[in-house]
């Protein structure tokens, strides 16, 4: 079985958010939206040439995904830009369902990360300024 067919396969038993996979070693994540990407890419763990399976992938997860060195993605739900961007920097991508558009969590509108990255090309700048909004984000709830 290669990589991302584990790492598919994991996605698909457990109830991960995001599973990356090479060779023996997986990673798996269960908070949702891009947290648990962020959470690997602060932690400083090197997982250049992982492959990964995701719930889902718009273009903030796919711009993390090439940040990180991701080989190779799978996404249950995939949007038109975050496929694009992903072909783009040769990464290969599959999906069950590619859509137009993330949708935030409420259900009435774009998710806030799609549209932090909407304009960005660069996966280093994408980094920083999602960071930002998380901070903005969770320094809004309290108001």
């Amino acid at each position: 079985m290669t990589d991302i067919e584990t790492a598919r396969k994991l996605l698909e038993s457990k109830d991960c958010s995001v599973v990356l996979c090479k060779e023996c070693k997986t990673i798996e994540k269960f908070s949702r939206g891009i947290a648990p990407l962020m959470e690997i890419i602060d932690s400083g763990e090197d997982v250049s040439g992982f492959s990964a399976a995701d719930k889902i992938v718009g273009k903030a997860a796919a711009m993390l995904f090439s940040y990180m060195n991701i080989k190779e993605v799978y996404g249950e739900v995939m949007s038109r830009l975050g496929y694009e961007y992903l072909c783009s920097k040769n990464i290969p991508a599959t999906y069950t369902t590619l859509t137009e558009n993330i949708i935030n969590r409420k259900g009435d509108g774009i998710c806030p990360m799609e549209k932090t990255v909407t304009d960005i090309i660069d996966e280093r700048f994408a980094v920083e300024a999602l960071r930002q909004k998380i901070f903005e984000l969770k320094s809004n709830i309290g108001e």
